[in-house]
C-alpha cells in the first residue's frame, strides 16, 4: 500500500510516499521500520502506542490503535503535529 509519509521523517525515505506491507497498521509501521531503519520508534512509543503528536489516517479516519486492520489497496496517512510557542 501507500503511505504518507510527514516531511518531519522523510530523511528516512527520500520523500512523500512510500511502498509498505501489513495487514494492520502496526504491521506497515514494522515493514516501515526494515525498509528504513529507525522511523517506526518516532511514530511509536516505548509502550508500544501512537505518540500524542502522530495522527495516522486509513480511508480518512484517524486510527488510534496499532491492531487497526488494513486492505492493501488503500493509502494510509501519517501526519506530524506541529506546535511552537
Amino acid at each position: 500500500m501507500r503511505v504518507l509519509i510527514p516531511s518531519a521523517l522523510q530523511s528516512y525515505t527520500g520523500g512523500p510516499w512510500v511502498e509498505a506491507e501489513g495487514a494492520t497498521v502496526g504491521a506497515v509501521l514494522d515493514d516501515l521500520d526494515r525498509r528504513y531503519p529507525g522511523i517506526r520508534f518516532r511514530m511509536v512509543d516505548e509502550q508500544g502506542a501512537i505518540r500524542r503528536h502522530m495522527r495516522i489516517f486509513w480511508r480518512r479516519a484517524m486510527v488510534f490503535d496499532l491492531s487497526t486492520p488494513l486492505a492493501a489497496d488503500g493509502e494510509l496517512m501519517i501526519v506530524q503535529a506541529l506546535s511552537g510557542g
